[in-house]
């Protein structure tokens, strides 16, 4: 396998589907611009609500703008469905903005990949949700989620 494959690979099964989320899902917690854009072909194509994006370095930017504006930033994805070299998910995520305010955002994400295990194409449309900080419900240490952390249909998301 070529080292610049990123497993696991299209066509997916229900469990390779599930890795690769989990493997989103941890990337995006870093909120590490540098960690997450390699996971996505050079040329992926993006709508972020009603943002367009075209490759690398509209990524990175996109990435590093968003971690410097959403702040605890905390999110769990789950799987939805899947189909040879596409899945789908629901997420969820927590954050607080510059003023202190909570929000836990939700949304939905389509997923094309190309053979090499990037994502060529990303599709998400996201809501926000103001919450009190005594709502929050992804308060684990910043990082990936542990792994007896409920997930999104334990907590009723």
């Amino acid at each position: 396998m070529p080292l610049d494959n990123r497993p696991p690979l299209p066509p997916f099964s229900r469990s390779s589907a599930c890795q690769k989320v989990r493997a989103a899902e941890d990337a995006w917690n870093s909120r590490d611009p540098d960690v997450v854009t390699p996971a996505y072909s050079a040329t992926s194509q993006w709508r972020n609500r009603a943002t367009f994006l075209a490759g690398h370095t509209q990524i990175h930017a996109f990435l590093t703008q968003k971690w410097q504006r959403e702040h605890s930033y905390r999110l769990i994805k789950h799987l939805w469905t899947f189909a040879d070299h596409r899945i789908a998910v629901r997420f969820a995520y927590e954050w607080h903005d510059d003023g202190g305010q909570w929000w836990r955002s939700f949304g939905n994400e389509n997923w094309e990949f190309a053979a090499d295990g990037r994502m060529r194409r990303r599709i998400a449309s996201i809501n926000d949700l103001p919450i009190d900080r005594g709502d929050r419900l992804f308060d684990w240490p910043l990082g990936p989620r542990p792994a007896d952390h409920p997930n999104l249909e334990d907590l009723g998301l």
